[in-house]
């Protein structure tokens, strides 16, 4: 939890205030003006205290704005340490990522990601809380601690969810010890028996081979030049919460990210975000415009995809939104005329997580 206490009153900030009351009194009192009954004498005792209340609604809202800045400053020094910017290059991927809360003011929410280069390659997760905005911050806090140490500790994938899985049972505990202290687990009415979190994990090696495990979460697109395409269509496993992973998941085998080529990791917020009309926001339509013309930049791509979804939702996104994109830049080391692996593909459609 985030707590930002208020900081006491100086005496520098007491001084104006007392000084001002204290010219109020001594008018009121010591100043024969002041006790006459004629018009113009009421119409200067009337100027004085307007004046003397005006100048001390105007020093309350100077303090109370100095107050919302220092307020303002911690809690984005406090948002920036959980989820902390991803650097601009990362092991030959050129890296973006961006957020947007539902909750005014915010700049975090029920959404998570982070990428980190290991000597496993480079690891990046995606998730979603149940929820948005501050409400989902503790969760989002537990999960991206978990992963910045699982990432370099567990040799394997499946490794890495399992403590994602672990750690998301223990803070749940926790919540629910905390709300309902006579029994220490969560009651069937309680929302914290009802949490889950969508993951999506994915590693990527020096040559671009991409392995992934899929837990609720909607799969990224491949931008491939100027062609939008979806990394597979296959079903995700359950999210995190309700049901436990497999003993030992496989992560899937996704083909290989070629040079040039960019993965859009989103969550849910994007794709079903509404206009005034009840019209779902088209990601793909978004993405192609933004490599119409030729490969864009991750951070062209951001622009585009935020600017269009605020266009879409007229400035009131409903849920948390994030994206995070990575192009390889990385020299091409392949073979000639070789070629990655398509993912292997569903008829089914791709599940998504409705709230």
């Amino acid at each position: 939890m985030i707590r930002i206490k208020a900081r006491a009153p100086t005496a520098r900030g007491t001084l104006l205030p007392t000084l001002w009351g204290a010219v109020a009194v001594g008018y009121r009192y010591g100043c024969p003006l002041a006790r006459q009954d004629g018009l113009g004498a009421r119409l200067v005792t009337s100027a004085v205290f307007v004046a003397v209340g005006t100048a001390l609604i105007f020093h309350v809202r100077c303090a109370l704005l100095r107050e919302l800045r220092f307020a303002r400053r911690a809690a984005c020094a406090a948002q920036s340490v959980v989820l902390r910017p991803l650097p601009p290059w990362l092991d030959g991927l050129n890296v973006g990522a961006a957020q947007l809360s539902a909750d005014r003011g915010a700049s975090v929410g029920g959404d998570l990601y982070e990428a980190i280069a290991t000597e496993h390659g480079v690891r990046v997760v995606m998730g979603d809380v149940r929820g948005h905005g501050l409400a989902a911050l503790g969760t989002v806090a537990a999960l991206l601690g978990s992963f910045r140490e699982a990432a370099h500790d567990e040799p394997r994938l499946g490794g890495v969810l399992h403590r994602l899985d672990r750690t998301l049972g223990r803070h749940l505990h926790e919540r629910a010890r905390a709300e309902h202290p006579a029994c220490g687990i969560p009651a069937p009415d309680s929302p914290v028996a009802e949490e889950f979190v969508t993951v999506l994990l994915l590693e990527i090696d020096r040559d671009g081979t991409l392995r992934a495990l899929n837990c609720g979460h909607p799969w990224p697109y491949v931008l491939r030049g100027t062609r939008v395409e979806p990394l597979t269509r296959t079903d995700p496993l359950p999210p995190l919460g309700p049901f436990p992973p497999p003993a030992e998941p496989v992560p899937q085998p996704c083909g290989r990210l070629l040079p040039g080529e960019s993965l859009v990791l989103f969550t849910d917020g994007a794709e079903d975000a509404r206009d005034g009309r009840g019209r779902f926001f088209s990601l793909p339509d978004v993405l192609s415009e933004a490599v119409r013309d030729q490969p864009a930049s991750p951070q062209a791509v951001l622009r585009t995809v935020f600017g269009a979804l605020l266009h879409h939702t007229g400035g009131r996104p409903t849920d948390d939104v994030a994206l995070l994109v990575l192009r390889n830049d990385r020299k091409d080391r392949r073979p000639p005329g070789a070629r990655g692996a398509a993912c292997p593909a569903s008829t089914r459609p791709q599940p998504t997580t409705r709230r």
